[in-house]
């Protein structure tokens, strides 16, 4: 073949042109890739395009690529891990949601404002004072990388001491003192897919043109009272999420609970 003439970025084209050719058999499951400089020859492209298609194609999973031997096609794609956004109760014990997660290193807590998005789902005006705490998240069997934000409005922490006290427990303890603190939980959820900021990318080791999912979750207690803020951002092409759907009233928040 010879120069990519498709529209869009170069090293998409090259992506698909290489995916093409695993369809039509020119790369069969198993095989080798060409090397980088037949690759440059083949679609007349920089090595930068032919590395970022190369990333791209090993996101989606069609590629492995061994060390000290080049790049191979799989038979198939890697199955993407599947995240259960289901939260679990057992009397008044929360099980935990991320239980094949490790963290990376230890959290890092801080103090924050809430920003116009943030403020709007925990209903505060942009500025308000809250506790926010990183983890760094690690699957266990797939490796795949997250990001877990957990915003703690001074509001919730000062009827909630335990909160101010412990910003950085884990959410299934978080979710015990809200219970133990006379609150009725349910939980609300946005999610949405978009292109990584620098950090992000550099946090998930997410190759080029990769996008995140990034859900919202906000814990409310009673009065249906926003009381925390938890955001997950993984990998758009290594996972997928997973709800349980229940029938609710068009008013009553969409919560999942056992």
């Amino acid at each position: 073949m010879a120069g990519i003439e498709r529209p869009g970025p170069l090293y998409q084209q090259v992506a698909a042109a290489i995916r093409q050719g695993m369809a039509d058999g020119d790369f069969p499951p198993g095989s080798p890739l060409p090397s980088e400089a037949q690759l440059i020859g083949r679609y007349e492209v920089s090595r930068p395009t032919v590395r970022n298609a190369i990333a791209a194609l090993r996101s989606e999973g069609l590629i492995e690529v061994r060390h000290g031997k080049g790049s191979f096609v799989k038979g198939t794609p890697t199955p993407p891990l599947t995240i259960e956004r289901t939260i679990y109760r057992s009397g008044k014990a929360y099980a935990p949601e991320l239980a094949e997660w490790t963290q990376a290193h230890e959290p890092t807590v801080y103090r924050t404002e809430t920003t116009d998005a943030t403020g709007s789902l925990l209903e505060l005006g942009e500025g308000e004072a809250l506790f926010g705490v990183d983890r760094v998240l690690v699957h266990q069997v797939t490796q795949t990388r997250a990001l877990h934000r957990l915003l703690i409005p001074f509001a919730t922490a000062e009827n909630v001491p335990p909160l101010a006290e412990a910003p950085d427990a884990s959410v299934e303890e978080i979710y015990t003192v809200l219970t133990a603190a006379g609150h009725k939980l349910t939980w609300s959820e946005t999610v949405r897919a978009r292109m990584p900021q620098a950090d992000e990318r550099t946090a998930l080791e997410l190759p080029d043109a990769t996008p995140v999912i990034h859900t919202m979750r906000v814990t409310h207690g009673t009065d249906q009272q926003p009381l925390i803020l938890e955001e997950l951002r993984t990998s758009g092409s290594q996972a997928q999420l997973s709800y349980r759907i229940t029938a609710d009233s068009p008013r009553a928040l969409r919560a999942v609970r056992n």
